[in-house]
């Protein structure tokens, strides 16, 4: 199979684990693969992918090799694969808009951004690059509340001709105007917000609907996060959190035999403790009546890794976006989208998700 050329929005925590996992995975065999949710897509595997192009604003990050740089400061995560060569591909200079929070300016150095010193591109300038080197996928990484930013680069890959996988919980492919552009231009959307393999929302969402199958009354419930990466510093702006609590909380929402009101359930990023780093801590109680109205409640902890925990479902999407592309479907992804995002245009539980995904990947 040919490479699957991707760019990516912000080589932050999340970019980094991608790269290392594209990496990682090529001296493994199927059986040695663990991690992975899918082996082989379309004839695609985890390492039939390749970085063509890079944007940031950071300028520890700005003009150097994007394999260097997804190993700079701020980014935080946990390195699990090294031993890197070159891609001989330059971090560029992205568009700041509002991916960028101010608030961000006032912490150490090795925890905020430094913004680079450079001159925006401007669109036509993002489209002339995705076009040049060939790339097949963008992928967006950019903070949590990049609003206009994100908006400017789906743009771009529509203007571009390519996919768009939207990692973050800015609407696109759930707002019904943006994904009837994607159709009209038969490009494949996957969004939004990425789901982490087995992270907090997920985890949720399976005993929420645990709950509704086992005939158990959810009365209450609610979800606490911290974490020490950039994305938590970031979300220290509530200013910047409506749409990241709109997609966690209705991830969980969506899968509850019945809605709950909104002062019983409480979903969502918590606090930034800056020595957890790349650690994130979850915290999720829920409260229920069994048989006879009799009351039980579920307390639980989970500590992951962050952004290795996106890693395999990032590499699923990219694939998933690829097969759309070989077969020249466009529009939302529907399976692909429900299986590795909070906020699909349409939800269904994970059970579901997890069959129609498998559907779309053989074809059916």
């Amino acid at each position: 199979m040919s490479k699957i050329k991707v760019a990516i929005i912000g080589i932050g925590n999340c970019a980094s684990s991608l790269i290392q996992g594209i990496h990682y995975y090529r001296s493994k065999t199927p059986d040695e693969a663990i991690g992975i949710m899918h082996w082989d897509i379309g004839g695609y595997k985890p390492f039939d992918i390749e970085v063509v192009a890079a944007f940031d604003v950071d300028k520890r990050k700005v003009g150097l090799d994007v394999n260097e740089a997804i190993f700079s400061k701020p980014n935080c995560t946990t390195v699990f694969c090294a031993d890197i060569p070159q891609s001989e591909v330059k971090v560029q200079m992205g568009k700041i808009l509002d991916g960028f929070s101010d608030h961000m300016k006032n912490y150490p150095e090795d925890n905020t951004f430094l913004l680079a010193d450079e001159q925006e591109p401007t669109a036509e300038e993002i489209v002339k690059e995705l076009k040049y080197s060939g790339t097949d996928v963008l992928m967006n990484y950019l903070p949590v509340g990049s609003e206009d930013a994100t908006r400017f680069y789906a743009e771009c890959a529509l203007e571009a001709g390519v996919a768009f996988v939207n990692n973050i919980p800015v609407f696109i492919a759930s707002d019904p105007a943006w994904a009837k552009r994607f159709e009209d231009k038969n490009l494949p959307i996957i969004g939004d917000d990425i789901k982490a393999q087995l992270g907090a929302t997920i985890t949720h969402r399976i005993l929420t609907d645990l709950f509704k199958k086992r005939g158990v009354k959810l009365d209450r419930t609610y979800q606490l996060n911290t974490g020490g990466n950039t994305d938590f510093l970031n979300m220290t702006n509530s200013d910047r959190l409506a749409s990241k609590k709109e997609s966690k909380t209705e991830a969980v929402q969506s899968v509850a035999a019945e809605r709950l009101s909104d002062e019983n359930i409480h979903v969502g990023p918590s606090d930034y403790v800056a020595w957890q780093k790349d650690n994130k801590v979850c915290f999720i109680r829920m409260e229920g009546r069994m048989f006879g109205d009799v009351p039980m409640n579920i307390e639980m902890r989970l500590s992951v890794e962050d952004s290795p925990n996106s890693g395999g479902v990032a590499i699923d999407s990219i694939r998933c976006a690829k097969l759309a592309l070989d077969r020249k479907q466009g529009g939302v992804l529907t399976a692909p989208a429900a299986y590795l995002c909070k906020h699909p245009p349409e939800q269904f539980t994970d059970d579901e998700a997890y069959t129609m995904t498998n559907a779309f990947i053989q074809g059916e």
